[in-house]
């Protein structure tokens, strides 16, 4: 049996079904002291003093770590342009820069001692002037004297030149100002961790190996004194793919006390303390020909950092986006400036797309902002401009090797029944309701970290142990990987075991993030399948006698028809890395459908449908489903989700009061149609990136719906989120109008 495209019901699941998940905050650790933060109330404001006598505490202030030669976090983002790089202190160093800032750790026996010695410490503060404006912030006070401008950096990709002639030459020109508000991940479970004095670190992270560097860079260690474990994730989304304040925290105290510390974050305080994502600000503008070709696309934007650049904070905005800019459009000129800026706020790092989203998002709305205003039909302006041949190269230097868009567009469009729509659109009027159709297309560029590296260790009774740096934190692993091995090895899963997120048991990797894991891994994964084969080919000739040997379904088989199975040659053990760069081009078009009260401005979504091409499927059941929880996060961010700071920078929405997320009830069924045909060539087990798709997809489509069943009420533009009260607010200024 094939196990490669069968719907596998996930390993994972009797454990995470029953109760024996094994996350940090389960995890025993005893004599632990536990860890409370205490977090700035200021957006901007000076320590005059600080005293901890009162707590009765053992106490982490910023001068016990300097004393400790602990540096700041670091931030190794390259982008191609100079960096104005401000240290990020572990602890406010004489400075709080947004609220939510580490000022001190505070231990003590139990969670609520911690805290209540928290309370005891005196602080004083001077206020200073605090800009949470993205936009104002180039003319605002500077934060940073390593800023001037409270630039962080000003990142350019394009020619420029050939831009302006396409605008030079253009019949119609449309521009918009398009935000990518702000918002914050929300994983289920919050951050947390577990230090030991011996340099354990126990942590529901991402990517272990590059948190183990950035750790023990801040530290001043070397990386082999720290020894990083992930147990079961509960949602990441990017923002457990780095090291936090938190983290040097528990391990310097652990050293001092030689016990223990334990920390678990609670969910108010991660709105603050945490990081967000998006927050791209885009003056974006497309000049088409006559007949409705793209021309060119120019894009100039300012993307929020925050008060401190977070590890891959600038990376997002930049080249993370740069990649998508045009999405799957044949356009010959493309131009995008970006300029980083420093607020005080929250700081910016990756978030399910980390860029592609905000790309994608620009051109979509663009296209159908265009379409409305010079009268093309929004499906057939996008079907006349997307890429039709491969592999192809875009104006941003991307080479898409292969792709099926009009095929997906078209079959979107088919299941759209926009003839049905006009019936639908009459139904909803005649009860004094607004109905909208959407629909829209993306493309990601799924990559992440380059390379990746992988062991498959067979042992003396048949097993196999499977090895990987990429990492998972909720997609299934455990199964997908085991499909994979199972088929090539010719073994039955059951005989497969799955490591990850241990940098004692796996040697190196890029953990998660960038929808890289069955792409960058599971190359990985099947060059170190074959290594293990090439390892047992002598060894099964010999045993056979004779001088060469074919592998196949588990089995050496000889020329005389002697064979051997695989499972009795262990113990053996084969590892294998690579360097790619390449990325998968996941792609498609999908549908959406809105219901709007006018007298409320509350938007129901009523119909959503994806046509989307995955390459090679390894588990259909998981793509569907990783599918449909990025199309939930892209829908929450298209109608409800925003994080919003008022002018002195106070954090407005600081709890799930005043952060809605989508519910099951707010959901219509998400039909996820996987389109066949296009398998991946840049990997061996022609599989596409998964996990960001939705998210990608979802709100350039809802907002499509949104914006198309105002349009008969004169409204033109909103930008996400389309919450009720915007909405309303809209509707009451056109008919003002």
């Amino acid at each position: 049996m094939a196990f490669i495209g069968q719907s596998v019901r996930r390993f994972e699941d009797a454990r995470f079904l029953t109760g024996q998940g094994r996350y940090v905050a389960d995890l025993p650790a005893e004599g632990a002291v536990h860890m409370v933060v205490l977090r700035s109330p200021h957006a901007h404001a000076r320590i005059t003093r600080i005293d901890a006598t009162p707590a009765q505490a053992f106490v982490l202030t910023a001068a016990a770590l300097a004393e400790a030669g602990i540096g700041p976090l670091p931030c190794p983002a390259q982008i191609g342009v100079p960096i104005a790089m401000a240290a990020r202190p572990v602890l406010a160093e004489g400075v709080v820069r947004y609220v939510g800032q580490p000022v001190a750790f505070v231990f003590a026996e139990t969670p609520e001692a911690a805290r209540d010695a928290a309370e005891r410490i005196i602080v004083e503060y001077e206020t200073l002037p605090a800009n949470a404006d993205p936009l104002a912030a180039f003319s605002a006070p500077v934060l940073h004297p390593q800023a001037p401008h409270n630039r962080a950096f000003d990142w350019q990709k394009g020619d420029l030149a050939a831009v302006e002639a396409g605008f030079a030459a253009a019949a119609c020109i449309t521009r918009l100002a398009i935000t990518n508000q702000r918002v914050t991940c929300a994983p289920i479970e919050p951050r947390a961790a577990v230090a030991f004095p011996d340099g354990k670190l126990v942590c529901n992270g991402q990517a272990v190996h590059g948190m183990r560097r950035q750790i023990a860079q801040c530290m001043g260690l070397a990386e082999g004194d720290l020894h990083l474990i992930t147990p079961d994730v509960g949602g990441g989304f990017g923002v457990k793919n780095v090291p936090f304040p938190e983290h040097i925290g528990l391990l310097h105290a652990a050293r001092l006390l030689g016990r223990p510390t334990r920390w678990v974050g609670e969910q108010a305080e991660e709105f603050a303390g945490s990081a967000h994502g998006r927050g791209m600000h885009s003056q974006g503008a497309i000049a088409l020909d006559g007949q409705g070709r793209i021309l060119a696309l120019r894009v100039d934007g300012v993307s929020e950092m925050g008060a401190y650049l977070s590890p891959h904070g600038p990376s997002c905005a930049t080249n993370a986006a740069g990649t998508a800019h045009g999405g799957g459009y044949a356009i010959a000129a493309i131009h995008v400036r970006m300029q980083g800026a420093y607020t005080n706020t929250t700081p910016l790092e990756a978030y399910r797309g980390a860029g592609k989203p905000e790309a994608n998002h620009v051109i979509e709305m663009l296209i159908e902002a265009a379409a409305r205003e010079h009268g093309f039909d929004p499906v057939a302006l996008r079907a006349k401009n997307l890429v039709a041949s491969h592999p192809y190269s875009t104006a941003m230097g991307m080479v898409i090797a292969d792709g099926q868009f009009p095929k997906n567009l078209a079959a979107a469009e088919a299941l759209a029944d926009r003839a049905g729509f006009a019936g639908r659109r009459a139904a909803s009027a005649a009860q004094g309701r607004l109905r909208g159709l959407g629909l829209a297309c993306f493309m990601e560029t799924a990559r992440g970290g380059f390379g990746e590296w992988a062991r498959v260790r067979l042992d003396a009774e048949g097993r196999v142990e499977l090895a990987l740096g990429s990492h998972s934190n909720g997609q299934g692993h455990e199964t997908s990987f085991c499909q994979i091995a199972a088929d090539h090895l010719g073994l039955p899963m059951a005989d497969f075991s799955y490591v990850q997120g241990d940098t004692s048991r796996v040697l190196k990797g890029q953990g998660h993030g960038g929808a890289r894991s069955l792409h960058q891994g599971g190359r990985a994964l099947v060059e170190a399948m074959d290594a293990l084969i090439e390892k047992a080919r002598p060894r099964a000739a010999r045993l056979l006698q004779a001088q060469s040997v074919v592998f196949a379904e588990g089995h050496f088989r000889a020329p005389h028809g002697a064979s051997l199975a695989l499972a009795a040659l262990g113990p053996l053990e084969a590892e294998a890395e690579h360097d790619s760069a390449l990325c998968t081009f996941p792609h498609g078009a999908q549908i959406a459908e809105v219901e709007i009260d006018p007298e409320t401005g509350e938007t129901t979504l009523t119909r959503y449908i994806a046509c989307d091409d995955y390459g090679a499927l390894v588990n259909p059941m998981l793509t569907i489903g990783q599918v449909q929880g990025g199309l939930a996060q892209g829908i929450g961010q298209a109608l409800m989700e925003r994080i919003a700071y008022d002018g002195d920078g106070q954090l407005l929405s600081a709890t799930f009061m005043d952060y809605a997320l989508p519910r099951a009830a707010d959901l219509p069924d998400l039909q996820v149609h996987l389109q066949p045909g296009c398998p991946a060539s840049v990997n061996p087990l022609g599989v596409k990136g998964v996990g960001q798709a939705g998210a990608i997809a979802a709100p350039q489509v809802v907002m499509a719906a949104v914006l198309d069943a105002l349009a008969g009420r004169g409204v033109g533009w909103i930008d996400m989120p389309a919450r009720p009260e915007v909405v309303w607010k809209a509707l009451g200024r056109a008919g003002a109008g």
